[in-house]
């Protein structure tokens, strides 16, 4: 049984195919009506009106429409496109077994526990017929595929089988009214709409089902005598056959297979077996742990069967259906019907070779998996899984081509399976011994080759090699040197193509395709939803292959789309151009042409043929969103460009691709607002200060316009602006334009106009106005306002004069690429869109400021307003008011930039693309947290360092990142309107270094500074200056991370000097402790005890041995101080009162070897010191660690910060210091 598709839930009660989609219902016990995609495995939808179990379930054949009936008595017709019940037939008086739609007529048959069978019509809505008879449970009912029969089963242990062709001849043929009156008669007293045909009785026990064979006149049954029982009827009567005897308990359902000659049966013995119907003997059986069978479904169009059960329901096939084949040169070498057949793919010839023998058992699913072929001896392998994996040795007569019907013997044996791996010598896999026997064609063994992984299949991977299987992985083994090629984690992998010439490899799995290269190194992995069946290789390297319902193809980057769609699934054998050969289920080679232009174009793009990209996109039809979207996300925006016709999308790509004519050419054509203010957005960027200028003017924005002239510094375009601000009446734009100018009686006079006396005369005074003042002054009369006396030196709001006046931004001179040259003179005619643009560059930058209506305007003629210039200096022309170009008076044409000449096809001048910054490249390049840090991502370097070293307290190390950050950078001065440029400093520069390469950052910690801490701590420590010295070695601990060094041996330093650093701070933290610690002399005798214990210079040794001798002998705990006394000699001090000191505390001990008080100190014991408790945790003990510093600490300080290195949490997980660019390399 090969299970398709599985589901968990209640007891499934009814199942039903649809005839079409890939869909099943189940009707459970719950009252529940699931809907499945059992090709993609998910539940569609769930219908839930029914009260009570839903033991009857079928879908339409061609309308959208199911029925389904359950034990409340009412059968329920539903549309599963309005997710609704369309509505309810009632009439049964019990509970309903089975409902059931005609094939052809608008009836439904209905059996139920009420002892009859109904037959309804749903376009009507009425029962129609009402079939009485049965004196038990009817417990199914359905109508024959073909004839006006009805078959149903009863608990009354009889088989029944019912003539409805008065029915169909009453519904058929509309009767006139005398017939009808007839009818109403027979329908009043007993009608013979329906009679019984045949009673069939031979059940011992209730019959559970009964149906008819799809084509022959037979019938099979299941019932609760554990029996199968096959009918046979003619047009008079109707007998038994056979019985099959086998289940162990009732027999809830049968039927019989569309395809093949075999009944399918389940029971509630938790079994369903398959029999052969014409030898009438058990095949198989297949059987549940816990969960008795309650329903089987076979699909109406395919080899496909469902069964319910207890907890859910499975979708099943009983046999592969994969033709078995090989490709060899022109030929396809396939198995069909028992016989090899070849395939000419130049003649589309089909020949029939030699006849296959047919497998002697009765089991299914023991036909020919795979063929593997040698063209030059014209030998064949076919291997199956007879016997748990066998195969068979032909070789082919040369003359039987045509014939086909000579009978040979062919060499067998058993193995899991078996491939050629040279002209005559083929590799069989002995699963037992996991080896491989190199065979020759007499089928004697050459050679055994014990193989490197355990192989569950071997596959062909050129000559001599083979490709071995395992769960999770495949290798590919040389058989002549015995080692492995390469080797490549995978999901369980199907089948393996290779390409023709045997450099790439496709290994596909159930859902996924992994493509690699010869050696099995990995270049892409494909997932599918949908079941992948087969694949091959075109001649453009491009990977095609089929899902059970499309045909897509695979680019060597991993790419993939959907060349056609299919009806049913087939397998590719061979491609040529754009025809692909094809292998259907039925054994039928079927050529399919295809369109390959869309994966050509793909590949071209993707390997940069951009002539072969040009003439596909001048000469094809390829177009639509998902190429548009493809070219966008692949980076090739300008070549969507000549895609689209739709103006808004190819403003938007031309934005993207930063091309500013294009952009203003589609901005011309929408014409709207939004894309106006997105033009001068993207040509401010590129500094075009043209199109930003005519951008603004379109949009009407005059406060950007004003301070677009002020930032360029075009007073003249300001002053005019000014004026339109007040002929606008725009009292704020007007008063910004003086600002921006530095007009001070301007200002004065706004203010005054509006009446902000006050202001107007500060703004006088202050500016030194006086004759403004006084007049202000009489105006104003008591209220004049006082200024401040400051001390402060101020400065008036006086703009400096521009020095120059900034036109547009210089841009890169480029030969123009491929796309623009040619791309523009298809599609466009030529130069047209360079005129375009020099039209917008010659109309003066005008047009666009059409104010508003002259009309409604305050001053009525704007002529007005502009002669009253204080020069007056302008004359203007006798035309009607309006702003017109004149108005404005803007630059003359050789100001306003143009677009390259349009003669210069060769070069074109364009934007620079904005680089990465170096911050981002010493990321991306980089795993050491210090260049993280120098780069200013803290985020990342936090999370690298919480990874490598379990940090989770960053506070102590911020100074350290912040310092890394401003170290790596170094800063320039620019002219004083632009920003300061930062400049990355790199580590190891050099003046013979490429410019475009970039080194790593400059680093401020240097592993030698750390060495000059380290002297400083040991020095500090010598002098009894613990606090200093536990600074000192504390700042080593949170320098270390962020160091970065060259070599292995330093790196190899870096952790002795963290080991040396942690024995100090715990020492240290130990000794500060104790003289905290001055009433309580026991804990201060063991932490005196501890230091010694604390991995430290011998000299350092020597002072905490004499300090803890000292403290105990003091405290009369004798022997302890002997102890320390012993250890401290046994260092030769090389200062005398030292060992003096040391050999009298000895000799007083001796005297008497006792301690006053017990110490938690056992000297003989090795052990090490908590960091946090300052226990000793003794050898055996549980204990957890720093990720970092490696100090130990008893369990319950798991998941605390670590009190010595003060950054990691004790007990996490962590991969290590990494602080060398050859640790990762």
């Amino acid at each position: 049984m090969l299970t398709k598709f599985e589901t968990k839930s209640n007891r499934v009660k009814g199942l039903s195919f649809h005839s079409k989609r890939p869909w099943i219902l189940a009707s459970l016990h719950s009252g529940v009506i699931q809907l499945w995609d059992y090709r993609m495995g998910t539940l569609i939808d769930r219908f839930d009106e029914h009260d009570g179990p839903v033991r009857g379930v079928h879908f339409h054949k061609s309308q959208p429409l199911f029925v389904s009936g359950g034990d409340d008595y009412k059968i329920k017709v539903w549309n599963y496109k309005l997710h609704r019940c369309l509505f309810t037939l009632l009439g049964h008086l019990d509970y309903i077994r089975t409902v059931q739609f005609h094939h052809e007529y608008p009836w439904i048959v209905s059996a139920s526990d009420d002892q009859t069978i109904r037959i309804w019509n749903w376009q009507s809505r009425t029962c129609i017929s009402v079939l009485t008879g049965h004196n038990h449970y009817v417990m199914c009912a359905s109508f024959h595929p073909k004839d006006d029969l009805v078959v149903s089963a009863s608990l009354d242990q009889t088989v029944r089988v019912w003539d409805i062709g008065a029915l169909r001849k009453k519904t058929v043929s509309p009767a006139d009214d005398i017939l009808r009156l007839s009818q109403m008669n027979t329908d009043f007293f007993g009608g013979v709409d329906a009679v019984v045909k045949y009673v069939l009785e031979g059940h011992d026990r209730g019959v559970n089902w009964a149906s008819f064979h799809p084509t022959l006149p037979l019938i099979v049954s299941g019932a609760d005598d554990r029996q199968v029982k096959i009918w046979r009827m003619n047009d008079t009567k109707a007998w038994e056959v056979d019985t099959l005897r086998g289940h162990m308990n009732n027999v809830s359902c049968v039927l019989f297979h569309s395809r093949q000659d075999i009944i399918v049966s389940n029971s509630e013995d938790k079994s369903i077996r398959v029999w052969d119907a014409t030898k009438r003997t058990g095949l198989q059986t297949f059987r549940r742990e816990h969960d008795r069978f309650w329903i089987l479904s076979a699909h109406p169009e395919m080899n496909l069967l469902a069964a319910g059960h207890d907890s859910g329901m499975i979708v099943f096939k009983l046999e592969r259906e994969r033709p078995a084949f090989s490709v060899s040169g022109e030929s396809l070498f396939y198995v069909k019907d028992r016989f090899l057949r070849t395939f000419e793919y130049s003649t589309q010839k089909d020949t029939q070779l030699i006849p296959i023998r047919r497998p002697g058992s009765n089991t299914l699913n023991q036909g020919p998996r795979t063929l593997s072929y040698s063209p030059t001896e014209s030998a064949l392998l076919v291997c199956s899984d007879v016997d748990g994996g066998s195969y068979e040795l032909y070789i082919i007569p040369k003359d039987s081509y045509g014939r086909g019907d000579t009978v040979q013997d062919a060499k067998r044996g058993v193995g899991g399976s078996a491939v050629f791996v040279a002209r005559n010598r083929f590799a069989v896999l002995e699963k037992s011994t996991n080896q491989v026997l190199v065979k020759n064609l007499k089928n004697e063994i050459v050679k055994k080759s014990v193989l490197p992984i355990p192989t569950d299949a071997i596959f062909y991977a050129g000559t001599g090699n083979l490709l071995c299987r395992s769960e999770d992985r495949v290798s590919i083994f040389d058989l002549q040197q015995r080692i492995v090629l390469g080797e490549l984690q995978t999901s369980f992998v199907r089948y393996v193509v290779w390409s023709p010439d045997m450099e790439s490899v496709a290994l596909l799995s159930k859902h996924s395709i992994v493509i690699a290269d010869k050696k099995l190194a990995h270049r892409c992995t494909l997932h599918e939803t949908i079941r992948v069946k087969s694949g091959a290789w075109d001649d453009n390297g491009v990977f095609i292959y089929t899902t059970l319902t499309h045909i897509k193809y695979c680019l060597p980057n991993g790419d993939s789309g959907i060349i056609k769609t299919l009806d049913v699934p087939v397998y590719i054998t061979k491609i040529y151009g754009s025809t692909i050969f094809c292998l259907e289920r039925d054994g039928k080679n079927r050529p399919i042409i295809i369109d390959s232009t869309e994966y050509v174009f793909k590949l071209c793009l993707l390997r940069k043929r951009y002539d072969q990209v040009m003439s596909m996109i001048k000469n094809s039809e390829l177009c639509g969103q998902a190429m548009i979207a493809y070219l966008q996300q692949k980076g090739f925006p300008q070549v969507a460009l000549y895609f689209v016709k739709d103006e808004r999308t190819r403003f938007n790509l031309a934005l993207e691709s930063g091309n500013i004519e294009k952009a203003l050419e589609s901005a011309k054509k929408i014409d709207e607002k939004d894309h106006w203010y997105r033009l001068g957005v993207e040509a401010l960027r590129q500094g075009n200060a043209g199109i930003v200028e005519y951008a603004y003017q379109k949009t009407k924005n005059f406060e950007r316009l004003s301070f677009h002239y002020l930032i360029t510094g075009n007073l003249d375009k300001l002053s005019k602006m000014m004026k339109i601000a007040e002929v606008k009446n725009d009292v704020m734009g007007q008063f910004h334009d003086a600002l921006y100018l530095g007009d001070v009686r301007e200002r004065v006079k706004i203010l005054e106009n509006v009446g902000h006396l006050p202001l107007a005369y500060i703004t006088a005074s202050v500016h030194g106005l006086h004759d403004v003042t006084e007049r202000l002054a009489g105006e104003l009369g008591e209220n004049i306002p006082s200024l401040p006396k400051g001390g402060k030196k101020a400065s008036l709001l006086i703009p400096p004069n521009p020095v120059l006046r900034a036109g547009d931004w210089p841009l890169l001179m480029v030969s123009k690429g491929i796309f623009e040259g040619g791309l523009d003179n298809a599609g466009r005619g030529g130069g047209a869109a360079e005129e375009d643009y020099d039209e917008v560059a010659d109309a003066d930058w005008g047009e666009g400021l059409d104010i508003g209506d002259v009309d409604s305007l305050p001053n009525g003629d704007i002529r007005t307003v502009l002669d009253g210039d204080e020069d007056g200096a302008h004359e203007e022309n006798d035309e009607e008011g309006g702003w017109d170009l004149e108005d404005l008076e803007l630059p003359p044409d050789s100001e306003t930039p143009k677009t390259a000449n349009s003669n210069a096809r060769s070069s074109v001048f364009v934007a620079p693309t904005p680089g990465m910054p170096v911050s981002q490249i010493w990321v991306q390049r980089s795993s050491l947290a210090a260049e993280h840090a120098a780069a200013g991502n803290f985020d990342t370097a936090m999370r690298l360092l919480s990874r490598q070293l379990g940090i989770k307290n960053f506070t102590p190390l911020k100074s350290q990142f912040t310092d890394l950050h401003m170290g790596s950078q170094t800063y320039l001065r620019a002219f004083t309107s632009a920003p300061v440029l930062s400049i990355a400093v790199e580590r190891g520069w050099s003046e013979q270094a490429s410019p475009n390469v970039r080194g790593p950052p400059a680093l401020v910690f240097d592993f030698s500074h750390l060495d000059e801490k380290l002297k400083a701590g040991y020095k500090a420590t010598t002098s009894g200056k613990f606090s200093e010295a536990l600074r000192h070695f504390s700042t080593i601990l949170h320098t270390i991370p962020l160091i970065v060094v060259e070599t292995r041996r330093e790196v190899d330093e870096v952790k002795e000097l963290i080991l040396v650093a942690k024995e100090y701070v715990l020492g240290l933290q130990i000794e500060l402790k104790r003289r905290e610690l001055k009433d309580n002399p026991i804990r201060q005798q063991e932490l005196a005890a501890y230091f010694t214990h604390c991995n430290l210079q011998l000299p350092h040794t020597r002072l905490a041995l004499l300090n803890a001798m000292t403290v105990c002998y003091k405290a009369q705990n004798l022997s302890t101080a002997a102890n320390f006394a012993r250890r401290l000699l046994e260092t030769n001090p090389s200062n005398e009162s030292q060992s003096k000191t040391a050999r009298q505390v000895l000799q007083a001990a001796e005297k008497n070897m006792k301690d006053a008080t017990q110490l938690n100190y056992d000297f003989r014991n090795p052990f090490v010191v908590c960091g946090a408790t300052y226990v000793p945790i003794y050898r055996g003990q549980k204990d957890v660690i720093c990720p970092y510093c490696s100090t130990h600490f008893v369990p319950a300080q798991q998941g605390q910060i670590c009190t010595v290195c003060d950054l990691s949490v004790v007990g996490s997980d962590a991969s290590g210091l990494l602080c060398s660019p050859s640790q990762v390399r």
